[in-house]
């Protein structure tokens, strides 16, 4: 199946990334942007639809992730610099260098961030967003009210999710956070434990997720560790852009898997169901899939895809 998809590297505002790509695009282009502990290959089932019904399909490794280069030192060590607006201008140069005037983005995760960004700073440049598990929201997520033990609150305290995974190989690491995180139940640790105490090697990876599929997530984060994807977007997560005015002059599809964990993380839900997002958007799509996890797209992949290549086709290039 990969053997399809074609690998280069193009340097993009001072550093290296990783760019996958497969498809002639004579209908456009659609750029798929990843989340946590994701990599190009998350997306490796709607990249070979897509190109299928006639797109070209992109997927970068994010900065720092996968195959693409870390970012500069001293940007790593500063959380100051971790911001998301250096997704969103890394997304414009990607295009720029590929000479793409305009794309649909699909992102998932805190690949939504930087896709809700770009539409808002870059309508002219975008044919359409879908995202899959988090909704638009006008401020930063706060998870004040979250248990001590909550995952995003013990990664964003900086060096406890170095040590907590520092005691395993990359591969154990990746195992776990895939099989907590497919999971219907918020990850939360108890006082004495960890986020790797929460499951060990007994626990079974999901029937989706192969160990070949394992074997290509642990060689992408052997290479680039953890370090900035701990960074971006744990210890980031509080400078999400406040978009109170936003209005999107973009068509939108939100696809949310109703047994996402993220589903009931505070405001998620809220968001969805309570109308909270037609305000901002005036053309959007919510669709539900029942048995959907956190990695729906890889989990039901024919389920998305259909979803996704509808919502392409609803949306042609103006003749």
């Amino acid at each position: 199946m990969a053997q399809e998809i074609e690998h280069a590297h193009l340097p993009i505002r001072g550093i290296n990334l990783h760019v996958a790509q497969v498809g002639k695009g004579e209908l456009g282009t659609v750029v798929f942007l990843h989340g946590f502990p994701e990599i190009w290959y998350s997306w490796r089932h709607q990249m070979l639809d897509v190109a299928a019904a006639g797109y070209r399909a992109i997927a970068p490794d994010c900065r720092g992730y996968g195959l693409s280069d870390q970012p500069p030192e001293q940007e790593e060590e500063d959380e100051a610099s971790c911001v998301w607006d250096d997704l969103v201008a890394d997304v414009v140069a990607i295009l720029d260098a590929l000479s793409i005037p305009k794309a649909f983005l699909v992102a998932k995760d805190f690949g939504a961030v930087p896709a809700y960004e770009f539409a808002l700073q870059h309508p002219d440049r975008t044919r359409g967003v879908a995202c899959l598990g988090v909704p638009f929201s006008p401020v930063p997520f706060s998870f004040d009210t979250m248990p001590e033990g909550f995952y995003i609150l013990r990664w964003r305290e900086p060096g406890r999710a170095e040590a907590d995974f520092g005691r395993h190989d990359v591969r154990r690491v990746v195992r776990t956070i895939y099989v907590l995180f497919s999971g219907a139940e918020i990850p939360i640790a108890k006082e004495g434990q960890e986020i790797m105490d929460l499951a060990d090697l007994s626990t079974p990876l999901p029937e989706w997720f192969t160990e070949e599929d394992l074997d290509a997530y642990t060689k992408h984060y052997e290479k680039s560790g953890f370090r900035y994807p701990l960074q971006m977007p744990y210890r980031a997560i509080h400078k999400i852009p406040t978009r109170l005015d936003a209005k999107f002059q973009v068509p939108v599809l939100m696809v949310m898997g109703e047994k996402d964990y993220a589903f009931k993380l505070p405001g998620f839900e809220a968001a969805l169901r309570g109308g909270a997002m037609e305000s901002f958007m005036p053309d959007l799509k919510i669709a539900y899939i029942p048995e959907g996890s956190h990695f729906v797209q890889e989990q039901l992949p024919e389920q998305v895809n259909e979803l996704l290549l509808a919502f392409l086709k609803d949306h042609p290039v103006a003749a």
